[in-house]
């Protein structure tokens, strides 16, 4: 009987949402929808995560750029509080003490360049070139990619048609032939390439692989509920197929870093890239003063070669480990 009465019991409203007016009451269950989207989205990121920590191969990758994300951050810190700009500046410093170029010592680590510039200070400084570079071509890839894979997943047709084939035109494409002939047509800096290796990547393989994930997505329950519902082809494409989307956008997102890096250094190293400073043309210096196979100096080239390949291989190894985490036929568990 008493169970009965509990059933039947009308529910009961706290007494301060009954005084709000509709608008209001909307905006408290919108309020209490993000927090609980919110807090499903801290368990996903706390689950992938304690996947990701499982491979021991991302941990290795993360390490290296927390490594290298450490040096750029201290470069402006030790420039002008611990280190003379007359003397350790990437570009313009000088030591007038030693002669050039002279191996690691006490007074500069890594030794000094033909020009006398402190090495150090070079390969710190263009530690953030290479991340904003990175970093810029590879939003600009997903950008593009993610955009028109799920238009050209969505819509199919002639749409589908239409970016595949461009997708395939660019992909027949040498890219780095053709960023050496762009050099020649106008001048490349960084911010260019950035936008150049993003574009031709956003276009090319990345459309591909994204669309062929989108396919998989517009054929699920939510999104045909979606469509019944009345939804209109912008809000589905917005709020069900992108964001799902995202996991494998991120992961392609590191791939692209790795392109970029290795491009800014081929470019830099055929002295083709406008730019003060960075680990290719710390390359390219050794080269054209002729101390590129002198093995006595070998502190000119080996600190930039062996960061570029490390951060490469980095990146590289975070988004193979990110691949197991996202791909579920590749889990552990």
């Amino acid at each position: 009987m008493t169970t009965n009465k509990r059933q039947n019991a009308p529910a009961i409203i706290p007494s301060e949402l009954t005084t709000l007016d509709p608008q209001e009451r909307a905006q408290l269950r919108k309020q209490a929808l993000w927090r609980v989207r919110l807090r499903l989205m801290g368990q996903s990121l706390h689950a992938n995560w304690r996947l990701f920590t499982e491979n021991p191969i991302g941990l290795i990758g993360l390490s290296i750029i927390v490594f290298y994300g450490c040096l750029a951050l201290a470069h402006p810190l030790l420039m002008g509080r611990v280190w003379s700009p007359s003397i350790y500046h990437p570009v313009t410093g000088f030591n007038p003490l030693l002669a050039h170029p002279s191996p690691p010592s006490a007074q500069h680590w890594l030794g000094t360049d033909p020009f006398g510039r402190d090495i150090l200070s070079q390969l710190m400084y263009s530690t953030s070139s290479e991340f904003i570079l990175g970093m810029v071509a590879a939003l600009l890839t997903v950008t593009i990619g993610t955009a028109i894979g799920a238009i050209a997943a969505y819509y199919g047709g002639w749409v589908d048609t239409l970016f595949m084939r461009l997708a395939d035109l660019v992909i027949t494409l040498p890219s780095l032939v053709l960023l050496i002939v762009l050099s020649g047509i106008f001048e490349l800096n960084l911010p260019r390439l950035a936008i150049i290796i993003g574009i031709l990547s956003g276009f090319g393989g990345t459309t591909i692989i994204i669309k062929s994930q989108a396919l998989t997505i517009k054929v699920r329950t939510y999104v045909e509920a979606a469509r019944v519902a009345g939804g209109s082809h912008a809000h589905i494409i917005m709020r069900h197929i992108i964001p799902n989307l995202l996991p494998l956008t991120f992961l392609y997102m590191m791939f692209t870093v790795t392109d970029a890096i290795f491009a800014e250094a081929v470019l830099s190293y055929f002295g083709l890239l406008n730019v003060r400073m960075s680990w290719g043309m710390m390359i390219y210096t050794t080269q054209s003063t002729g101390y590129l196979l002198n093995m006595e100096t070998w502190w000119l080239i080996v600190p930039s070669g062996l960061s570029i390949t490390l951060l490469c291989a980095a990146f590289y190894l975070v988004g193979r480990a990110m691949d197991e985490v996202i791909n579920p036929r590749l889990r552990k568990r």
